[in-house]
């Protein structure tokens, strides 16, 4: 490798000994300072080529923009300018590409939601906006609960069948969209649908862009709260330029326009309306919305789809991997790229889930990527040369920087373990939203060394080659015993025999403050009893990391894609509080 022959500092950041795993011409690489449009625009100049296809309408670059041009219009008629913004809790349609870069061109911010109506109650107050957007099977009940608590006094409603050839769509997905107008879902004078929205800005002709800046805010969307609590990340086009601009080499070249499939996953995730949208996109990709795939049919679409490109999201591989309709010699040679996304598979899993692809005829190595939404998404790209042990998530991209600080701010070295930041072309403008400027204060950090830092909370180290190896999120030390690393503890576990799959969380210990208990929860394969797998457990982990409890459950629970610790460890603590009132 290049690096046995460079003089290394110990200094990953100044080192970046990960580019030279890339081509000359990226190693110095400058991310251009562009609106999404313009970058849409230059990567994409033929108009007549499709954009996206919504349910068998192909959508080409050229209506892209004139719908995008009504919306700006129609917007502007509504009272929407610079520095306003615009609630959307909308899936993956075209209605939510079309107002991002609609709200781009008149300076205003979409601000994206996907929760309970109190949550998006809480959105629309912090926007001070008078109108969302919003699915049109939203009910009566919830919108009503908008007027009462918000200053909303009009919805403008999205149907699923805006922009889609009703005939072309599978029966599953009309029976999926038909589920969710369940509730009453009255119309309220005042409210309009998209083609009406689209009206309003017919007669509107004076010029309504705003002066061209790719700095100002123009995405902001809340985190899922997988982790704690829900923040309102804020970005501008130029960090999502970065983003998509970066990850270009990814897409290896072909001749013919292919193939990125996006089904479900809704745009409020930062990752899914930048890295699953807006890069293949501006890759050229002909990118395929089917935000009302079922989950219970995720198998079927993808037959149907056959995807060149598609994030494998865990909780969708699991679903493909117990499907009975599958056939044992179906042909997925399809797929290009096989990149795990939205949170880390133990080693156990990875091994899984590639052996199931090849098994179906797949050429690819798994890999997997980082990021955070505070990052616009991603901030690694998969590197096939190093196997996906002990939480590797690959190395920066060619024009981000990332490395690994103790406590006190100072970079440590090759294979130290540290709190992993990351600096660069797409780091978050600030957290919007409640307590967004002490949020913002602790996790966009000036260091010693002159640069603005964004500290992402986890736990990593990086190798001499550049390569990032994630371990565990915050620091979870365990009353007298040592650090709680969650990804190599996982790891140890699901390889005890009896173990078809497991997952730790690490739960306040109530004695010790600042000290956590870690609680296993475990999926048998039917071969070991509970004792000889908590035998099993004693043996592979460190006595400090054996659990508390050992929990058996039937399969894992997810919540927004992610493996729902969040939800299990709040359990775990209301017990703890019931077996302290039933004491006293």
């Amino acid at each position: 490798m290049e690096n046995t022959k460079m003089k290394l500092t110990g200094k990953p950041s100044i080192d970046k000994p990960w580019l030279q795993f890339y081509p000359e011409q990226l190693r110095n690489v400058e991310v251009p300072k562009m609106t999404i449009e313009e970058f849409l625009k230059y990567k994409n100049q033929d108009e007549n080529r499709t954009a996206f296809e919504y349910y068998g309408n192909k959508i080409t670059w050229k209506t892209l923009w004139e719908e995008v041009d009504k919306a700006a219009r129609s917007l502007k008629v509504l009272g929407y300018g610079d520095g306003r913004r615009i609630p959307l809790f909308l899936q993956s349609v075209p209605a939510h590409y079309i107002l991002l870069m609609a709200a781009e061109r008149i300076g205003a911010t979409i601000i994206c939601r996907d929760d309970i109506p109190e949550e998006l109650c809480f959105a629309i107050r912090k926007s001070k906006a008078d109108t969302a957007f919003v699915m049109d099977y939203t009910s009566k009940e919830d919108e009503e609960l908008f007027r009462a608590t918000t200053p909303m006094t009009r919805m403008i409603k999205i149907s699923p069948y805006d922009y889609a050839d009703k005939d072309a769509m599978p029966e599953y997905t009309e029976k999926e969209i038909a589920s969710r107008y369940s509730k009453n879902t009255e119309t309220t004078e005042g409210n309009l649908t998209w083609k009406e929205f689209l009206e309003l800005g017919k007669d509107y002709h004076e010029d309504y862009m705003a002066e061209r800046n790719p700095d100002r805010p123009v995405f902001g969307a809340y985190t899922s709260g997988s982790t704690g609590i829900s923040k309102l990340v804020i970005h501008s086009s130029a960090n999502v330029v970065a983003v998509a601009f970066q990850m270009s080499i990814f897409i290896p070249p072909s001749d013919v326009q292919e193939k990125w499939w996006l089904p479900i996953l809704p745009p409020a995730l930062i990752a899914v309306t930048v890295s699953m949208t807006l890069f293949p996109m501006s890759a050229g990709l002909n990118v395929v919305l089917d935000p009302f795939c079922p989950l219970e049919d995720i198998d079927i679409a993808f037959m149907e789809q056959k995807p060149n490109f598609w994030a494998l999201v865990p909780m969708l591989c699991e679903i493909l991997m117990k499907s009975d309709r599958i056939p044992e010699d179906y042909d997925m040679s399809h797929l290009r790229t096989l990149g795990t996304g939205a949170e880390a598979m133990n080693e156990r899993k990875t091994q899984e889930v590639e052996a199931f692809f090849h098994k179906h005829k797949v050429t690819a190595t798994l890999s997997a990527g980082y990021g955070q939404s505070e990052g616009c998404s991603n901030f690694t790209l998969p590197n096939p040369m190093f196997p996906l042990v002990d939480g590797c998530v690959g190395m920066p991209m060619p024009a981000t920087v990332m490395s690994v600080f103790s406590d006190d701010l100072e970079e440590l070295s090759y294979g130290e373990i540290g709190e992993l930041c990351m600096t660069g072309p797409a780091m978050m403008l600030h957290y919007g939203g409640w307590m967004g400027a002490e949020m913002t204060e602790h996790t966009l950090i000036n260091h010693p060394d002159g640069k603005c830092w964004l500290h992402t909370g986890d736990k990593a180290y990086i190798n001499e080659h550049g390569i990032v190896y994630i371990l565990g999120r915050g620091t979870t030390k365990r009353y007298g015993g040592g650090e709680l690393y969650m990804m190599r503890m996982e790891t140890k576990a699901v390889r005890v025999p009896g173990v078809a799959d497991g997952f730790f969380c690490f739960v306040p210990d109530q004695e010790h403050e600042e000290y956590f208990l870690p609680y296993f929860y475990v999926i048998f394969d039917g071969t070991k009893t509970l004792d000889e797998v908590k035998a099993g457990l004693a043996d592979a982990l460190e006595d400090y990391e054996y659990p508390v409890e050992i929990r058996v459950i039937t399969e894992r629970p997810f919540f927004h894609f992610k493996t729902n610790r969040k939800e299990l460890t709040a359990a775990i603590l209301a017990e703890k509080e019931k077996e302290k009132s039933s004491v006293a």
